[in-house]
């Protein structure tokens, strides 16, 4: 009997999908519109355009942009899309919503462009764990694609692994 230590998972043909390798660089910030709302929750829209124009947008050069509202205002479409037109010089992306409609947006677009047929018969892993803040919809937007290459799809990590699909011989 020997004392060797193998790692089985790395002599193994499993296969590691990590959506922490797509996670799109760059600052992420909010930008909350009830600061340029009157009490926070009435537009009142000459006074909001003039903060627009007197606001340095400057500062969010290349930043990636989730605008939102953190009252119970009611903002009218084209609020949104306004201060989007003094945003978009400087930034990388801009959405409507929170960080996570951010993230969201943006595994929307890099997810499309990988070659999954990599994962043809294979076992895959769909990493679970993540140091960055992956949204769960880049994991259901993953495993839709892996699976129709896959042999068979686990979720976590090779150590402790939850079964999730197994293709139909």
């Amino acid at each position: 009997m020997s004392d060797e230590i193998i790692n089985r998972v790395a002599n193994s043909a499993l296969e590691v999908f990590d959506l922490e390798d797509y996670y799109t660089k760059g600052v992420r910030v909010e930008i909350d519109l009830a600061q340029w709302l009157w009490e926070g929750f009435v537009l009142k829209e000459k006074e909001f355009r003039t903060a627009l124009n007197e606001y340095d947008w400057s500062q969010h050069q290349d930043q990636l942009v989730a605008l939102k509202c953190s009252t119970d205002a009611i903002i009218p479409a084209w609020a949104y899309v306004l201060v989007t037109t003094f945003l978009s010089p400087f930034t990388a992306k801009i959405v409507q919503g929170n960080l996570e409609d951010l993230e969201t947006a943006l595994y929307q677009e890099v997810l499309p462009k990988i070659d999954y047929s990599i994962y043809q018969d294979k076992p895959v892993i769909l990493k679970g764990c993540s140091k960055k803040p992956v949204p769960m919809s880049a994991y259901l937007m993953a495993v839709q694609e892996i699976q129709k290459y896959a042999k068979s799809i686990m979720y976590g990590e090779a150590c402790s692994a939850v079964p999730l699909y197994k293709a139909k011989k």
